[in-house]
């Protein structure tokens, strides 16, 4: 009954369709793998909500060159909270520009800390709103504490995409924080990644941080999972009305009849009188 499967045309049509579905597991799978990673990322997110900060340098490699970025964390670094004491250097402030908190667009005031040992470590101290309702316009933020302090946030690993970098109302100003591109600014060795603080000062707000929407991506996979089998349903199913003749009846034609319209349409012949 099914013989008809080794037919050329239903051979090319299996492996047509098994191709389809193998390609859809595997975009199943790379969703799933991508749910996982979000998955991790916001459990180390809440974890380190309520973690005790560890030392910067028991975090991050030390970096040795001035003007030069430290190695760079790998993902798993990524919020970790640590502590660190050192002096703030106002001089070499950047603020970054074009940067949205709760819908609004503003500044981020990114501060190196400088550490007893001479390295420095870019401290995003906060948000804060441009002058006037113009998103461009430069921000008024309180100077950093002179003195010694000692500084709790998160680490942030360097954002990617570089922006062009320039001199604009005292500060270093860019629109991306991108340490590799910054670090020629800074005249200290620069840790491989930043820090947002947790308890900003009077005038900042917290940059908060996002969540991954990992079950979008849980979502996916099950979408494309359940496309594989229905390709192979549709296959299976296919095949079988094949096999079982469930087609549309066609048009059956009464050949008597056909035949006597014919035969009528003749004229009849006369006999000779």
């Amino acid at each position: 009954m099914y013989r008809f499967l080794l037919t050329p045309r239903w051979l090319a049509a299996a492996a047509l369709t098994v191709a389809a579905s193998v390609v859809m597991v595997f975009l199943g799978n790379w969703q799933l793998h991508r749910y996982q990673e979000r998955s991790a990322i916001n459990a180390r997110i809440d974890a380190a909500d309520s973690a005790e900060p560890v030392p910067l340098t028991s975090a991050l490699v030390k970096p040795t060159e001035p003007g030069k970025v430290g190695p760079m964390p790998g993902k798993s670094k990524a919020w970790t909270k640590v502590t660190m004491t050192g002096r703030y250097d106002a001089a070499h402030e950047i603020q970054a520009r074009g940067r949205t908190v709760d819908g609004n667009v503003g500044f981020e005031i990114v501060t190196p800390l400088v550490l007893t040992d001479g390295t420095a470590v870019l401290v995003d101290r906060g948000w804060v709103p441009p002058q006037t309702a113009d998103a461009t316009a430069p921000p008024v933020a309180a100077p950093p504490p002179t003195g010694q302090v000692t500084v709790v946030g998160q680490l942030h690993l360097t954002e990617s995409r570089p922006s062009g970098i320039s001199q604009r109302d005292g500060r270093i100003d860019t629109r991306r924080i991108s340490l590799p591109h910054l670090a020629d600014k800074i005249p200290y060795p620069l840790y491989g990644a930043y820090v947002l603080v947790t308890d900003p000062a009077a005038g900042f707000t917290a940059i908060p941080i996002d969540h991954e929407d990992s079950w979008q991506n849980g979502g996916y996979a099950i979408q494309w999972w359940l496309f594989a089998v229905m390709a192979l349903f549709v296959y299976g199913w296919q095949a079988r009305k094949e096999a079982h003749g469930d087609h549309p009846a066609k048009p059956r034609v009464d050949r008597v009849q056909a035949a006597d319209d014919r035969l009528a349409a003749v004229p009849t012949a006369r006999k000779p009188d």
